[in-house]
């Protein structure tokens, strides 16, 4: 039997997320003819011992060190039998049709690149970095000053809206979906990228052989960001030096334009110094959205009483978080649950393991709890 669709996500430490990400894979795989790989660059949690155990017929790559983003990736296409592949990162989240549509889109564009979906935290909201424009060293500098500033050089590709669908230039690697033989074609991720600058570079030149990245906003995935990395000065590091080797790649280097991307950075790390912490919101109610009684009473025997869903419009006052249970609702219905409630807060039952998961900013590493 052909298979269609490789689906490839790369862990690093977050059992908990990866947990959720490939239950929704899972049932997004149903009825399609593909395969799904595992891929832990030597994770020291109990990923490997998690997917082996909630997940044994899912293909399994256990690295026995941290190869970095492009090189594990790289290594998992070479195994990978679809035409297909999606790249996906394990804090992400896909709806029960997301590979159906997708591919049913793919197939239609003659001349397609790399497909992205519209991306949005796990409060709900869009993230912009969904669709980008090719950033030059004027467009990275520009954008560290905030959208004001931004407009002078846009960063994100604002031609588009987030639910619309068309060309871009560059796609975020949490969500890439290609074809085998343009994957191979480009040659990959460029493994001198070890994290940060590797999804620009992949989608520039699959761009510079000819073909169309495409950006399909109606369809939406949930990707919390930020659970495997921290913004620290090792961060701002690498994203430096994969800006360099990016613009060393591609276009004329001189010491111009390295004093614009390092100028960039330092502006970025001072604002970030300076910047205030956001307090942690006051939850006054809480919301169980399920069909588990026993879950339900798990929770507010933790938690206090719960109000009905019918009531969430109505709490009166103080912050309302709401208990998504992945066991007894659809990924669809979450998403949508998200989209319909911006203002509320989440958190994520696991399908296999009591605890629930969830994180209120795209920059932050996100909160597991036990129940």
């Amino acid at each position: 039997m052909s298979i269609k669709l490789s689906v490839i996500v790369l862990n690093y430490n977050v059992a908990h997320f990866l947990e959720l990400c490939l239950h929704s894979v899972k049932k997004a795989i149903e009825g399609l003819e593909a395969e799904v790989i595992v891929v832990d660059n030597n994770s020291p949690d109990d990923s490997v011992a998690m997917v082996r155990t909630y997940f044994p017929e899912m293909h399994l790559i256990a690295n026995k060190e941290n190869l970095g983003f492009s090189k594990a990736y790289n290594q998992a296409v070479d195994k990978a039998k679809g035409t297909y592949i999606c790249v996906l990162n394990p804090d992400t989240v896909v709806q029960e049709n997301t590979f159906k549509n997708t591919l049913l889109k793919a197939e239609s564009l003659s001349n397609l690149g790399i497909m992205g979906v519209q991306l949005i935290d796990g409060r709900g909201v869009f993230l912009p970095e969904s669709k980008r424009n090719l950033p030059t060293a004027w467009v990275s500098f520009f954008k560290v000053f905030g959208k004001r500033f931004s407009k002078i050089a846009p960063y994100y590709a604002d031609h588009l809206k987030k639910g619309d669908e068309g060309q871009v230039e560059i796609l975020v690697g949490a969500f890439m979906l290609v074809k085998k033989s343009v994957y191979q074609e480009a040659k990959g991720f460029d493994e001198r990228y070890f994290m940060y600058g590797e999804d620009i570079d992949f989608s520039y030149s699959v761009q510079q052989l000819g073909y169309e990245n495409y950006y399909l906003g109606s369809e939406k995935v949930i990707h919390f960001k930020g659970e495997s990395t921290t913004k620290d000065k090792v961060y701002r590091e690498r994203f430096y030096g994969a800006m360099k080797l990016f613009y060393k790649k591609y276009f004329k280097y001189t010491w111009g334009t390295d004093f614009i991307i390092a100028g960039g950075i330092q502006v970025s790390s001072f604002l970030g110094s300076i910047k205030k912490d956001k307090k942690d919101p006051i939850i006054k109610t809480y919301s169980y959205i399920g069909q588990s009684n026993e879950v339900r009473a798990k929770l507010e025997l933790k938690y206090g009483q719960f109000v009905n869903r019918e009531s969430i419009d109505s709490n009166g006052g103080g912050a309302l978080l709401s208990f998504l249970d992945t066991r007894t609702v659809t990924y669809t219905s979450i998403l949508s649950d998200l989209h319909a409630n911006p203002n509320q807060y989440f958190r994520f039952i696991l399908p296999y393991t009591d605890k629930c998961i969830g994180s209120d900013t795209s920059s932050g590493r996100g909160e597991v709890v036990s129940f």
